[in-house]
């Protein structure tokens, strides 16, 4: 099963930017769909956004489009996400995750790993 480890996150003022990274180990990282997620205090774990196995096709949740960007690097194993124009409605633990498939889903149910996450904070 694939290890992830986020890295990247920290304390920002609104407005301001952070990249996100996510360092893969496993052998299904090149096969299959990235994506991260957020979980803010109080809130369920939201689907933020995925990339295609191939890096071709990216989806983002309505509320970060225009804003953050996803990438991924299959010769190095690692996923990262940019993060700009933060919103104090952006504070969470953001999480890496893996997909079963080798194509983007907004599904949980279709993400089987995910790394411990790491905290990004907003603040106005």
């Amino acid at each position: 099963q694939v290890q992830l480890v986020e890295s990247g996150g920290g304390l920002v003022q609104a407005g301001g930017s952070l990249r996100l990274s996510c360092a893969a180990s496993g052998s299904t990282f090149s096969t299959h769909a990235m994506g991260w997620f957020r979980q803010a205090p109080g809130k369920e774990r939201e689907f933020v956004a995925g990339i295609s196995w191939s890096g071709v096709t990216t989806l983002y949740a309505d509320s970060v489009k225009g804003r953050f960007t996803i990438s991924r690097d299959n010769a190095e194993n690692t996923v990262h996400l940019q993060l700009n124009r933060l919103k104090v409605e952006d504070t969470a633990v953001y999480y890496c995750a893996e997909a079963r498939y080798a194509l983007v889903t907004t599904v949980e149910g279709d993400w089987v790993s995910f790394g411990q996450g790491t905290q990004v904070t907003v603040f106005s």
